[in-house]
């Protein structure tokens, strides 16, 4: 096998992006795609890229999705995440969990500790703790800006359903020099969810799906729409059938809106190293990083592109 140019790409939540809070949104995807870039730029594996970039995204608060995430009906945080190795088709994954900084690294001890594919709640509590993986106050997930928009929405003339645009959900999509491809995607669901509410995240081929023999996907956008046209799944589908990344992407969000009237947005790269960041709604922050150069955009149509040594001069003096 020919050695791959190694490509990711990272998305950081489609929907509606408050132009407060743009720049911190687009140095977050930018700081996670060049973090996910460095692995694989030393050999390392696609699915230590994804689960480096969507951790930087998860410590980071600007994004739905460790701290940060939005709180549920209780006020609390319940965060989803999943992550998939596209050589064997291996998943983990994790729901309704709380209490943890990075959901993304217990989905990836369930894939390779555990049988399964799919731990909840309080079993996901209790592996986590024979993991080792620390436990965090709940408060500490919590910024002020999601305690602001929880009380918000419990007004009684409020529709959070309005604020539900905001998503953020993360994730990313690699491929190493070995030609694997993997894809991680990690949130903490929608504004005011009912206990116990997963959504499209947690579940495989909705929220993400990874197979060497196409490409791998990552979503973002109304969790129950996304799983009802089975959206990662499905693009994947349409790659088989001949479809650019581009095309597939933009045909089965076009699906999932006609269909079910569902709004998001998806970053793709099949297994030449094509790549493609779409979204049927107004914005989705996303960034990617091929041969050396980093592209990145919120706005549908905006593209930035930097050199890779450019852009990592610019981090480490701020953005």
């Amino acid at each position: 096998l020919g050695r791959m140019n190694p490509v990711i790409v990272v998305h950081g939540g489609a929907g509606r992006i408050f132009k407060e809070r743009e720049e911190g949104c687009r140095a977050g995807v930018v700081r996670a795609a060049l973090r996910g870039y460095g692995v694989l730029k030393q050999g390392g594996t696609a699915i230590d890229a994804v689960e480096e970039a969507v951790q930087s995204m998860e410590d980071d608060p600007h994004f739905n999705a460790g701290c940060g995430s939005v709180l549920n009906e209780k006020g609390e945080v319940e965060m989803d995440a999943i992550i998939m190795d596209g050589k064997n088709l291996d998943s983990g994954a994790v729901s309704a969990v709380k209490c943890i900084a990075n959901p993304i690294k217990l989905a990836r001890f369930v894939m390779e500790k555990t049988k399964h594919m799919l731990l909840t709640d309080h079993g996901a509590h209790l592996f986590a703790r024979a993991m080792g993986i620390p436990e965090i106050p709940g408060e500490k997930l919590i910024t002020e800006r999601s305690r602001e928009r929880w009380k918000k929405n419990l007004e009684p003339d409020s529709n959070p359903e309005e604020f539900q645009k905001d998503l953020g959900t993360v994730g990313a999509v690699a491929i190493d020099s070995e030609g694997n491809v993997a894809c991680a995607t990690s949130t903490g669901g929608l504004s005011n969810k009912l206990i116990g509410r997963v959504g499209d995240t947690a579940c495989i081929g909705s929220g993400g799906y990874a197979d060497n023999h196409s490409g791998a996907t990552s979503t973002t956008g109304h969790g129950e729409s996304i799983m009802k046209v089975v959206l990662a799944r499905l693009i994947l589908y349409h790659m088989e059938q001949g479809m650019s990344p581009e095309v597939a992407a933009d045909t089965a969000l076009d699906y999932m809106k006609t269909r079910v009237g569902g709004l998001g947005g998806v970053i793709v790269v099949n297994k030449a190293g094509e790549w493609a960041a779409r979204f049927s709604t107004k914005q989705m922050s996303w960034a990617t990083v091929k041969d050396e150069e980093l592209h990145y955009g919120i706005y549908a149509g905006e593209r930035h592109v930097k050199s890779v040594d450019e852009a990592l001069a610019s981090e480490s003096d701020g953005f």
